[in-house]
């Protein structure tokens, strides 16, 4: 019945010359030259250059202005690879790059050759076997150009996926076959989602004991929203995994040769005893999904659907609508495999060609100077104007500085051109600092290997040594025109540091300094009071990687404190203020006033400041000040010494003298007055709530629960699979030092999780005052000294 079902979804199809044909890739030479193949070869070519890459690039520079730009520009992907942490995502790069010809042998990120990844170009990297910095390369397939942005799976790093994703036009999201969506895999979507990313998702680990890949399709569109459907179907599971089924091209696809390097690919309805009946079923089920799902998001494909004519369902019909719906962002065609296992990454290569837009089919905006005149008023206010930019490379420059890196060389910068072309030596300009600076000297970049071109076109990324800059920086050849800037999540956990011996206090000033200009998410301040330097990131891991990184790129050993929690201080309700700051101690004094009242703002988050004066009695020249005194009374707070987090300042009235009055008087007013509401109103300090996601086997389950509301913790859910059990918790961040220590004791180290920052909300009493008693006593400590 299955097999009559599929012959007739076996309709005769048009002649294809696309790289859905059976394959192999091309043979490495002794020297490791890589090899390109055409698209419509199925077996190995020759070599097309002693040193393809370099060749590849003088070719790239002499079409940037030929009628052929455009369609070379086609013929260009932009992805990001981007996954929870070990779901396989360094490990599926690896592959790609061996498949391209880019390397010429496979290295694990846990081998036992203790070489590496490649991407995992760092020493830290490979001893820890994760991926802490982003990594780009470029890489060729089907004679289309492939930048590559390999991203960190840990939370603690999120900001590498946050500029990789800011400037790619398309992602591949990695999922694991056992463990599905996990906290990290709903961050990335969010990212995705923020900057308006076409994704593709990957499936990997399915050779792993307890490989489901149908639920993680259904995790796919109940966890994150997605309309999603399988393209492919596995033959075979866990230990006997050994092909895929393409429900596209109905065909069964093998992987052979020693690195699965060689692709068979054979038609179902000429060869069905290729896969067991109950595959054949499967096969029928998930194609009919994929039409459905396919016809209820595209309208073209929809009206073929219901004419209820199956000859009209081709194989071309069914990808054009995969890559309408998934460049709408409307679908996301879910792919799989297992990397490790050297089996389906060419096929999932291919989607990023057929289903990932070319740079041009992308939208990318920008902000120009604008005015805006209030129609009552008539006054007119600067604001910015979004603006579509054209992808373009004969137009003038448009890029973004994404990440900044120090080299061997000096500070190296990358950047996303997406409009014009930026060539060597010529002169660009800051948007930000308003500056003109010359490019000395242009490359792309392979891991933290380099190669020297001569120019860099519009929707190709490149990278530049001897530019000034910060990361979200926009350079163009004149014109104000700003891009998007980059989301950057506040740090949740902070730690006092200070190097061991003194004479080290000049490297570890280099080292901080360069570290925060690299790296937005890391915050380095000193502390007011106790004079110490505080650093603030996302998480243990984040600061133990700058600590350990001071130590051996600049020879910093440091003295570091427990870390700290970030709390925050608010303000429950409305709270009035009227404070006067009078000081005359002879000559010019000091008189300044401020009547009004704090409360909460609306987002919760967001601390703002109101003007709502009306009359003399406060000179308009003199309200800057007291904006500037609240900012500085929300930096250090009020009742326990942290930051303020959605408090908003109504100014309604004030005081004045026409010879005492000036900034210091009334900015010193301002701070006083938001203590003076505090202590009148409802003060509170939050504390930062984390997703704590944890996967245990099924007899720790109990154990595990229970210490998960020893720590004040609550379980949203919990999933028994066959043999491991998935929590879905939330835990005070407060709570969670020490936990992976608990957590290996508990379950015999065969315990992980993983975390991310959820919300701020209001801390328990009994924490409040511990917090708010021990701010009180560092203070009193301080004068008595």
């Amino acid at each position: 019945m299955a097999t009559a079902s599929l012959r007739r979804l076996c309709i005769p199809q048009p002649a294809r010359t696309c790289a859905l044909w059976s394959r192999e890739l091309p043979r490495r030479a002794a020297t490791g030259a890589a090899r390109r193949r055409s698209s419509s070869e199925a077996t190995a070519v020759a070599d097309q250059s002693t040193n393809p890459q370099h060749s590849h690039a003088e070719e790239r520079a002499q079409h940037l202005h030929t009628p052929d730009a455009k369609r070379e520009r086609r013929k260009l992907r932009n992805v990001g690879i981007s996954a929870h942490i070990d779901s396989g995502k360094t490990t599926l790069t690896e592959r790609v790059l061996f498949y391209t010809g880019r390397i010429a042998a496979i290295h694990e990120v846990r081998g036992k050759d203790g070489v590496g990844a490649t991407m995992d170009f760092m020493d830290l990297e490979r001893e820890k076997g994760i991926t802490i910095q982003s990594a780009a390369t470029h890489c060729a397939w089907r004679d289309h150009e492939i930048n590559i942005i390999d991203t960190p799976g840990h939370v603690d790093f999120t900001i590498e996926v946050e500029r990789a994703l800011r400037v790619l036009d398309g992602a591949v999201l990695v999922l694991c076959g056992v463990s599905g969506v996990q906290s990290q895999s709903l961050t990335v979507d969010r990212q995705m989602k923020r900057y308006r990313v076409p994704r593709i998702t990957f499936i990997n680990k399915l050779d792993r004991q307890g490989a489901n890949p149908f639920r993680i399709v259904n995790e796919i569109k109940s966890k994150l929203g997605l309309a999603a459907a399988a393209v492919q179907v596995p033959i075979g599971l866990e230990d006997r995994l050994r092909g895929l089924v393409d429900l596209v091209t109905l065909e069964a696809i093998n992987f052979e040769g020693a690195h699965g390097q060689i692709i068979r690919r054979s038609k179902l309805a000429d060869e069905p005893s290729l896969v067991g009946a109950d595959t054949l079923a499967l096969v029928t089920e998930k194609r009919r999904v994929l039409v459905e799902t396919l016809a209820d998001v595209d309208d073209t494909f929809a009206e073929l659907f219901l004419m209820d004519d199956e000859s009209l369902i081709t194989e071309l019909e069914i990808k054009a609508a995969i890559r309408r719906a998934t460049l709408a962002r409307k679908f996301t065609p879910v792919l799989m495999g297992t990397a490790l296992k050297n089996l389906g990454v060419q096929v999932m290569l291919d989607a990023v060609l057929d289903y990932l837009p070319a740079p041009e089919e992308a939208t990318n905006y920008g902000l120009i100077p604008a005015k805006e005149t209030d129609e009552e008023s008539g006054e007119t206010t600067q604001t910015e104007k979004e603006v579509v930019i054209e992808p373009d490379a004969s137009a003038p420059l448009c890029a973004l500085a994404f990440k900044l890196e120090e080299s061997r060389f000096g500070q190296l910068t990358y950047l996303r051109v997406y409009r014009g072309t930026l060539r060597r030596g010529e002169t660009i300009y800051n948007v930000r600092t308003r500056k003109k600076q010359r490019v000395p000297r242009l490359i792309r970049m392979h891991a933290d290997n380099m190669e020297e071109v001569e120019a860099v076109t519009s929707g190709d990324i490149g990278a530049l040594f001897g530019l000034e800059c910060a990361s979200g920086d926009s350079f163009t050849s004149g014109e104000h025109l700003t891009l998007e800037s980059l989301y950057v999540p506040e740090p949740v956990m902070s730690l006092a540091i200070s190097p061991t011996v003194r004479d080290q206090q000049a490297n570890f000033g280099k080292g901080m300094s360069r570290f925060t200009r690299e790296d937005p998410t890391l915050r380095v301040h000193t502390d007011p009071e106790s004079k110490q330097t505080i650093i603030s990131g996302m998480g243990e891991l984040h600061l133990e990687v700058y600590v350990e990184r001071l130590k051996r790129e600049y020879g910093v050993e440091c003295t570091v404190g427990e870390p700290q929690v970030n709390y925050r201080e608010t303000i429950l309700g409305k709270s009035d203020f009227d404070y006067l700051h009078k000081k005359q101690s002879g000559g010019s004094g000091q008189f300044g006033g401020v009547i009004g009242y704090l409360e909460p703002s609306d987002d919760g988050k967001t601390n703002e400041f109101v003007n709502h004066l009306v009359g003399t009695n406060v000179p308009f020249t003199l309200v800057p000040a007291i904006e500037k005194g609240f900012r500085q009374a929300t930096e250090s707070g009020t009742i326990a010494g942290f930051p303020m987090a959605g408090v908003r300042f109504v100014l309604t009235d004030g005081r004045s003298h026409p010879v005492d009055s000036n900034e210091n008087a009334f900015r010193q007013a301002a701070l006083m007055a938001v203590r003076q509401a505090f202590t009148r109103g409802q003060g509170a300090v939050l504390e930062p709530i984390m997703n704590v996601s944890i996967e245990i086997p099924n007899e720790f389950q109990g154990g595990i629960m229970a210490e998960v509301s020893r720590r004040r913790g609550i379980v949203l859910n919990a999933v028994t699979e066959i043999s491991y059990c998935r929590i879905a918790s939330e835990i005070p961040l407060n709570e969670m030092f020490g936990f992976s220590t608990v957590l290996r004791s508990l379950t015999q180290g065969k315990g992980e999780y993983s975390m991310e920052y959820k919300e701020h909300v209001q801390s328990p009493h009994q924490l409040q005052s511990q917090l708010i008693d021990a701010y009180q006593q560092k203070r009193q400590g301080q004068k008595d000294e």
